[in-house]
């Protein structure tokens, strides 16, 4: 074996391996990606759910506009207040104190309250059966279909089908919104955590043709409004609403309610 070949042959790799480490170096150097460290922090913070609550395109889109000021320190609502105090920190601002929202279903026509109009045997999805005739198998076409397509979407176990109703465990509720835009009937909306009491239905219909359909659908009979001392409630198109903004959680409104659609939280 020829040791001066074998020795010039490893100078010349050796160099060749320089010159591109070095090529590389400068390279790197050159087209580096400038980090923003705020962002990387921020983006720790965050609980990595990407469940897009917030509006973003996932975590890392979020922490992108925390880090560039287009979004507040408190936008993710999974983390809650823990976590925007956290980022507050990190971003060197006040945290504004954010009300707490959950879930409510305004749906409370069970399996017992509500009429079956027809067995369903197709696949168990509420946006599948919405477009059948009829749009399930309760009469009420306005109420929850309880096929708990909210269930599926829901990553927190916050949701559940209780007697043919989706019912939120408003402890284990982020407001990350996916079973609001699940549900093909439009039946859930964000309320303040602390509000005790809501109406269940989402009807429209008058009282004669709720009544024939459901045991615990609002008849717009407006004892609710006359009882109520703040002007928390009112009867639009042949429904009760409470607002929340208004409501002092007195009560008076349920007690009045002859259908006791309107239940404590």
């Amino acid at each position: 074996m020829n040791i001066t070949g074998v020795v010039l042959a490893t100078v010349v790799v050796s160099v060749i391996g320089i010159l591109v480490g070095l090529m590389l170096g400068f390279v790197g150097a050159k087209f580096k990606v400038k980090v923003n460290e705020k962002e990387v922090a921020v983006r720790e913070l965050l609980p990595g759910n990407n469940c897009g609550a917030c509006g973003y395109a996932g975590c890392d889109g979020l922490a992108a506009a925390i880090a560039n000021g287009t979004a507040p320190v408190n936008a993710c609502p999974v983390g809650g207040s823990s976590v925007a105090n956290a980022i507050s920190e990190v971003m060197g601002v006040e945290t504004q104190e954010k009300e707490k929202q959950v879930a409510f279903v305004k749906c409370t026509g069970t399996c017992e309250k509500t009429k079956i109009q027809y067995h369903y045997y197709g696949i168990a999805d509420c946006k599948k059966a919405a477009v059948v005739p009829g749009g399930g198998e309760k009469a009420c076409n306005y109420g929850c279909m309880g096929y708990g397509s909210c269930v599926k979407v829901c990553e927190f176990d916050a949701i559940h089908i209780v007697d043919g109703v989706a019912v939120v465990d408003k402890e284990k509720c982020v407001a990350c919104g996916k079973c609001i835009s699940t549900c093909p009937n439009h039946l859930i909306e964000l309320i303040p955590y602390q509000e005790q009491y809501m109406v269940g239905c989402n009807s429209n219909d008058k009282g004669k043709a709720v009544k024939e359909v459901c045991e615990a659908g609002c008849i717009g009979c407006m004892l609710c409004t006359k009882v109520c001392e703040t002007g928390a409630i009112t009867v639009k198109d042949n429904l009760a609403h409470i607002d929340t903004s208004k409501c002092t959680n007195c009560g008076k409104c349920a007690e009045k309610c002859p259908v006791k659609v309107i239940q404590k939280r």
